[in-house]
């Protein structure tokens, strides 16, 4: 188990796995009123979380599925990266996709957060790749 450091500011629960097999797990809004986005507005949600990644993690804020196809809302930068030496608040950047406002009240689930270990590439400049059988085909290139 990875451990991070914390500082819940929110009224709620430190976020947590749903299930034994959960990636992510549900951030909630900290919003002392509630909060309405109209149809294609974006705003950004306080969480009230504060956290302290170790070197080689990063936090990647994704939509709520249900959230998405219910309600039309998704998390706009899609996944959102917080990196481990970033020390301020959490927060999400959300966009009403819907015809309808929508309207966010304190303590609904907004995003999922995965935490997730990455690595940092050195560039290595070459004057030719390797082939592949793919080649520099893309965007639907592998078939229907």
């Amino acid at each position: 188990m990875l451990k991070v450091q914390i500082i819940n500011r929110s009224k709620h629960p430190l976020p947590a796995y749903a299930t034994e097999l959960s990636a992510g797990m549900d951030l909630r809004a900290n919003l002392s009123e509630p909060m309405t986005l109209a149809p294609m507005q974006r705003g950004l949600v306080p969480t009230g979380l504060f956290i302290a990644l170790p070197s080689g993690f990063e936090a990647q804020v994704r939509p709520r599925s249900g959230l998405a196809l219910k309600r039309g809302v998704t998390v706009l930068n899609s996944p959102g990266t917080i990196d481990a030496d970033y020390r301020g608040e959490i927060c999400v950047i959300l966009i009403n996709l819907s015809a309808e406002p929508f309207v966010i009240e304190d303590g609904e689930r907004i995003a999922q957060m995965v935490i997730a270990r990455h690595e940092q590439a050195v560039w290595e400049e070459v004057e030719v790749l390797d082939e592949t059988q793919r080649g520099a085909g893309g965007f639907g290139h592998t078939g229907v």
